[in-house]
Parts: C-alpha cells; structure tokens; sequence
C-alpha cells in the first residue's frame, strides 16, 4: 500500500495526505532547529521550501493556491491573538507612543524602499515613469510588517515587557498603515503609466472605508461574542464559538471586501477589554488550538516561493529592497520611539523586532501585478516573495536578540510553563520533620507542637520510608487516651499510596499527587532504595510558583519604569 502512495505523482496526493506531510515535517524541523536556538518558525519555513517546487515538489503552486483560503484563517488566529494583547491598559501606558512610531517605521521603511528600487529601476529599464511608479509600490509594500512570524517567537520565548508590548501593537496596526500607503501609491502610479480608473481622493477614501469596515465588523462580532462566552462554562463550547466567530469575520470581511486581519485583531481587542474575567481562558484555549494551524501557515509560505524563477536583475531589486527596507524599519523605529519618548529597549531594539514580512505583502504584491504588464507585473510579485522568504528566515532570529537584549525573554511565564522546567529535586522540603518508628506518642505530639508541618514521614532505624503520619491521624488518637502511653509511632501511621524520586519531573510528581487526592509526597532516593530524603508539598510549591510568576512579571513591568528614570 505504501508502495502505491509513493508511485502517484505529486498533483495526484490527495490534500489531506500533503496538510499531514507538511504538519509532520514542519514540527520534526522545528524540533531539530530548536536544538541549535534557532526559532521554530524559521524551520516551518525552510522545510516548506524543501518540499515545495523548488524542492522535492510534494507541494506545487496548484496546491497553495487551494489552500490560500487556509492561510486567511491562520492569519485570522494570529490577528485575533494580536488583538488580545492589546488592553485597555496596555493603550492607556504607550498609546501615544505607539502611533508616532508606527508612522515613523512605516514611512521610514517606504521612503527608503522607494528611493533605493527607484534607482535601480531606472538603471534597467531607463524608464522613468515606470521606475517611479514601480517604486511606490515597492515601497508602500515595504511598510508592511508580518504578525505571523513576529509573534511566534515573543509566544515562544515567553517575552513581556515594554518592548514586547509595542512590538505586539505595531505590528498589529502595521496593516492598516501599509493600505493607506498603497492606496496613496498605487494611485499615482496608476497615473503615471496612464491606468488610473479614478481619482487619488477616491481610491484614499476606499482604502479608509475597508479600514473602517474591518473595525466595525470587529467591535460588533467581538459584543456578540462577548456576550455568548458569558452565558457559556464549558471550555469546548467556548472553544468552539471562538473559532467559529473568527471563521465568521474573516469570511464575511472578504465578502465585504474590508480588511481581513484587522478584523480578527479587532474582535480579539474587543474581547480581551470586555469580557475581561473569562478573555485569560478563552486565548489560552486558541492558544493550545492553534499550533498546527501555524506550522501549516509557514510551511506553505515556504512552499510559495520558486527559486528558478528568479532573474539577474531581479536579484539586484531583491537585495536593495532588503537593505532600505531594513535601514528604514531600524532608523524609522529608532526615531518615532525617541520622539515619542519611549524605553530605552524601545529605542535601541524595535527596529530588529519589525524585519518580517508575509500574507499582506504577498497580497498587495499581487494586487500590484494588474496595474503593470509582462515583466515588471511578474518581477513585483517575485520581487516581494523572495523577500518575504529571507525575512521570514532571519526576521525571526533578529526578534529573538531584540527581546534576549531587551531582557524581557521568559518573564511572561505562567506557573504550568515553570512546572515543566523543574524535576522533584528542585522544589522538595528535605528539612522535613522525621517520625522515628518507635517514637511514644506522646514525644510525637512535642514534635508536632514545636512545627508548623501537616505531614510527617515515618522512617525505620535505617532511615527507609516505611509510612506517614498527619495531623488527622493525631486527631484520631484522642478518642483512645487510655491507650496513648501504649502508642508509637507505628501503630498509628498510615501507608504511603505514593512516592517519588529526586530525578521525576515535577509535572509527574504533580500528576500522581492528583491521580491519588493527596497535598504530600514523601521523596525517597531511587525506586530500589526506599531511604528517605524529602517531601514535596504540592500547596507550598504551588504559592512559591506564583511568588515566581509575579516577581518575573514584576520585573517585565519595572524594565519600563526604569526607562522614565533614566530619561528623567
């Protein structure tokens, strides 16, 4: 049967079986560059270049065209992530900060983009007006920053803190100033290779209608929402009208022709401001949701891209378009956070966060190919995936040193992401208060006095943990007083249901405290030796996570404070 699988041509595999090879491949790479420090999202995309056209062709361009529908509700997941992060409070402590930069990068990145390819242009074809008009496109495109591959690696490295949260807000807004740019470009453009079909007004008021469209569509879907997920408790209903309503915006926005992820983002806003006790849950249940959605989004923009079909002297426009774009997201970001006064992480690594480019880009790109013909039309297109594919190598890369330098990698933690990162060893009590077996009762209850414990372990001349002792045990004594100077230890402890070793993972441990309903776990050295050596208290460690959790998050939102001292 296998044998008949591999004997089909690659436009013969059915859908499913190549979303299953992609999925598959793309999280085995992602395991294999995590153990170089390379983010995951950097594989997703080189293994989808390998199996894509320029590859091994299991994935051909018929087969991501069928699939575009797909990529519009991964971006749709994203977008709405995106908006979570974007609270009320959030807006309140860097609003204004966020829209000077946001149109400082975003012009920056253009102006220098435009100039550059501008130039370059013109050397090639000695076509000024073509040049200029190719130019703006280039450059309106170039504003563009992508969410998708910014964002999974702030989720991956667990990053909060003052960079992070303007990183999140740019590239959210991004979108919406990159259609303005393009509908301002594209306009003059059109007029200069003689395609206009209307006025600059008018193509400008199209592009802040769409915007506008997308919002509204957002605030009103995320209210209905709203509303549901208050009548609502359990998590997969929860789930499942979450995912339905983002289906639903990114649906009826491309049947109303407004933007599609600034919708999504939007009802992600208006759900994290409004619904503000049950928004923790339901972004965590899209967030364990959503992984093989984004495994399959980057390996298809891998798979985009042809590399045969690339020219010399496309080349030459792919490689000045990389440096203007990337002097212009530095410097523009550089600028726009020291005007508007922002932390010094800001100033010195927002530029290095905002290098990715994908969906909207590709999109606008191909837009861009029906205002031009034959070549250039063919060379925009190239031009912007080619890009796209670098910087979806390395933009990613340069995420993690900005937010690694910025010091903000790890504080956005949560108890469970602790828990995995710690065994037994880490956390058990191994000053524990030990019941010798023949202790009298009477010794025992000084022992207990003179302690603050709920749970003593019972241990024999050797030191082998052979049972357990708590306060309800003592309790039980008391209707036996004739007996108490008779009793020992022995006879009035319980069996251990449970134990553990030094070297199990605190997850495990965690696990079988719950399996068997107990607060305690008696620690001993190995399983063939029952030596005692601690205890772990599941409560105790469980309030000394959370101290940790809140320090770190503590610590994320002093980096901000820190930096309005120093200006001072």
């Amino acid at each position: 049967m296998f044998d008949n699988i591999l004997a089909q041509s690659t436009e013969q595999l059915n859908i499913i079986l190549l979303i299953g090879l992609a999925i598959f491949f793309g999280t085995a790479g992602a395991r294999i560059f995590q153990k170089f420090r390379i983010p995951q999202v950097v594989a997703y995309v080189v293994i989808g270049l390998v199996i894509g056209e320029s590859g091994l062709n299991l994935i051909g361009r018929d087969t991501v065209e069928i699939l575009s529908s797909f990529n519009m509700f991964a971006l749709g997941i994203i977008g709405f992530m995106i908006g979570g992060e974007l609270t009320r409070d959030v807006f309140k402590k860097y609003g204004k900060q966020f829209f000077i930069i946001l149109c400082s990068e975003g012009i920056a990145a253009f102006a220098a983009v435009a100039f550059l390819t501008g130039l370059v242009c013109w050397y090639f074809t000695k076509n000024v007006q073509t040049s200029v008009a190719m130019a703006l496109v280039l450059g309106a495109i170039a504003s563009a920053t992508a969410p998708a591959a910014t964002v999974n690696v702030l989720w991956e490295y667990k990053t909060r803190g003052p960079l992070t949260s303007t990183v999140l807000a740019i590239v959210a807004l991004d979108d919406a100033l990159s259609l303005l740019l393009y509908g301002f470009a594209s306009s003059i453009a059109a007029a200069l290779i003689g395609k206009t079909h209307g006025s600059i007004w008018i193509t400008m008021l199209t592009a802040f209608s769409e915007i506008a469209g997308a919002v509204v569509l957002g605030v009103l879907a995320g209210f209905l929402l709203s509303f549901i997920l208050k009548l609502i408790k359990e998590p997969d209903k929860a789930l499942a009208f979450t995912v339905s309503s983002v289906l639903l915006v990114i649906g009826l926005s491309i049947a109303l022709k407004v933007g599609s992820i600034l919708a999504a983002m939007t009802l992600g806003v208006t759900i994290a401001n409004l619904a503000s006790r049950r928004r923790q849950n339901t972004f965590e249940l899209i967030e364990k949701f959503a992984p093989p959605i984004y495994v399959l989004f980057f390996v298809l923009a891998g798979a985009h891209l042809v590399l045969n079909e690339i020219t010399g002297w496309m080349v030459v426009m792919v490689v000045v378009y990389l440096v203007g774009r990337t002097v212009g997201k530095i410097f523009g970001a550089w600028f726009g956070a020291r005007v508007s006064q922002a932390a010094d992480v800001v100033r010195r690594y927002l530029g290095l966060c905002l290098l990715s480019q994908a969906g909207v880009a590709i999109g606008l790109a191909i837009i861009s190919g029906q205002l031009f013909t034959g070549q250039i039309a063919h060379a925009i297109i190239i031009i912007v995936m080619t890009t796209t594919f670098v910087v979806e190598i390395f933009g990613p890369m340069f995420v993690k040193l900005g937010v690694k330098k910025a010091g903000e990698v790890g504080l956005n933690i949560t108890e469970e992401d602790l828990i995995k990162t710690y065994s037994v060893a880490d956390v058990m009590d191994t000053r524990a208060s030990v019941i010798s077996a023949g202790m009298s009762l009477r010794e025992l209850i000084k022992v207990v006095s003179n302690t603050e414990s709920f749970y003593y372990p019972v241990v024999d001349s050797d030191k082998k943990l052979i049972g357990a002792i708590t306060l309800g045990d003592i309790r039980n004594t008391f209707a036996t007083q004739e007996l108490n100077d008779w009793l020992v230890a022995l006879d009035i402890m319980e069996p251990v249901v449970a134990k553990a070793t030094p070297d199990v993972a605190l997850s495990e441990a965690f696990e079988k405290t719950r399996h068997f309903d107990i607060e305690h776990l008696p620690v001993v050295v190995s399983d063939e030796d029952n030596k005692f050596v601690g205890v772990l208290n599941c409560r105790a460690v469980r309030r000394s996570l959370s101290a940790e959790v809140l320090s770190r998050q503590q610590k994320a939102d002093n980096i901000h404070k820190v930096g309005v001292l120093q200006k001072d």
